[in-house]
């Protein structure tokens, strides 16, 4: 039997695959199809063959879609495959739906907000749908098949392939259009790392103080948040000290620094950005008393 939490853990990924697909359905059917506007992936081919021969979209991307999920399954595994089919076929059957109802809709036609929603909508889509675990199937399949028999790395098979998609659509395109396809491809690859990320970013946050003690109890007690304490040596007088060493989260910094400042105001403080952090207190649910050290 599913326990209630996995129940929901299930029910937040369905919706987050559905959002994210519904989401990237409606730029292309928004900002790509009515600008004219390239793009990467089977999205750029889909709108490359409906300019050049009228063919739906959403019919085209369908086609490659189901073509590059049953390569997968091939040679990639059933276990890949299934993490590929919820999106290999929400994202073109909600993009008909999206044509369907919009049909000669046009929200603007200035190429450079065409360009700057259309990349933001798409990088917050595919991030959606990556942090729930799911893939957007596709054409991210070829490069994790040349990764797996000739040892390709996928970054740059994938850069590859959809430099070759865009210079294919660039022939019969418009330079305007050309010019603000790669700015479109810059934005959603900016945005799909900041949502990717979103919500782990922490600060790491070390100390070197005379006042060690005083600045672990208050980190402890006021702060609510773990420390380290790391054995040093000075590089001048090379007398030993204390780093104290503790993750927080930005909104906490302010009130850190006004804290620490008030028991030591000399003290030496590095604060650094931590990308992605996971333990007790960040990702893992509390099953009883945190332990304080160490974290």
């Amino acid at each position: 039997m599913i326990c209630r939490s996995e129940k929901v853990r299930l029910a937040l990924t369905a919706l987050a695959l559905l959002g994210g697909n519904a989401l990237y359905s409606l730029v292309v059917a928004v900002f790509l199809e009515p600008s004219g506007l390239i793009t990467g992936g089977a999205t750029g081919i889909a709108l490359a063959v409906n300019r050049l021969a009228g063919l739906p979209v959403s019919g085209v991307m369908l086609v490659i879609n189901v073509a590059m999920l049953l390569v997968g399954w091939a040679l990639l595994g059933r276990r890949f495959a299934l993490s590929t089919l919820a999106s290999s076929f929400l994202s073109p059957l909600t993009l008909a739906l999206w044509e369907r109802l919009l049909a000669g809709y046009v929200l603007t036609q200035d190429l450079l907000l065409c360009a700057l929603f259309a990349g933001v909508g798409i990088g917050t889509a595919l991030g959606m749908v990556i942090r729930v675990g799911g893939s957007t199937g596709g054409m991210d399949i070829p490069p994790l098949v040349l990764q797996k028999y000739f040892r390709l790395p996928v970054p740059i098979t994938m850069s590859v392939m959809d430099l070759m998609i865009l210079l294919a659509q660039a022939v019969s395109s418009p330079k305007e259009q050309v010019l603000y396809g790669i700015v479109l491809v810059f934005v959603y690859t900016v945005v799909l790392d900041k949502v990717i990320l979103m919500g782990r970013h922490r600060v790491e946050v070390k100390i070197i103080s005379a006042h060690t003690d005083e600045l672990r109890s208050m980190i402890l007690s006021e702060v609510d948040r773990g420390v380290t304490l790391l054995q040093g040596e000075g590089g001048y007088l090379r007398q030993p000290c204390q780093l104290l060493m503790t993750v927080i989260s930005s909104r906490e910094l302010p009130r850190l620094e006004r804290l620490v400042h008030a028991i030591d105001p000399a003290c030496f403080m590095v604060v650094s950005e931590a990308s992605e952090v996971h333990g007790r207190g960040f990702t893992l649910a509390d099953a009883g008393p945190a332990p304080r050290d160490g974290r």
